[in-house]
């Protein structure tokens, strides 16, 4: 059985996009780490996820096809013995996806919160008319 997790409708033109969105989210790991916060600006928003134990050169942010991708990846600690091990060295990736008009616009790690702020940028609104031939189309 086939399910679609976006609406079939055909007043919906060209969001083929928008499904394949929605597929790739569904199927994104459920796994709740690292903890974040989205917190609403004056033109945008930030968030902010806790990586404690990340060091900057073990963190990366990137933008993939309208998805904010954030990745940590800790480096095991050699030569250390353990006598208890309870802080484990871990790697994650976080996806959030992106509406248009949505950009990246700085990121920064401090105290063990990363920050990543996204900007709305102002749609610009234009009606255009188009020319009506007789004939068919060519």
């Amino acid at each position: 059985m086939n399910t679609r997790a976006f609406p079939n409708s055909s007043f919906l033109l060209g969001f083929e996009h928008l499904e394949r969105l929605l597929e790739r989210r569904q199927r994104a790991s459920a796994d709740g780490y690292p903890p974040y916060n989205i917190e609403e600006l004056p033109g945008g928003l930030s968030l902010t996820l806790a990586v404690a134990g990340f060091a900057h050169s073990e963190l990366a942010v990137t933008v993939e096809d309208n998805q904010l991708v954030v990745r940590g990846r800790q480096t095991e600690a050699d030569g250390k013995t353990f006598l208890h091990r309870g802080i484990t060295a871990r790697q994650f990736l976080r996806s959030f996806v992106l509406a248009d008009g949505i950009e990246v616009s700085a990121a920064a790690l401090e105290q063990g919160l990363l920050k990543i702020d996204l900007v709305r940028l102002k749609a610009e609104i234009a009606v255009r008319t188009i020319e009506i031939k007789t004939g068919g189309i060519a």
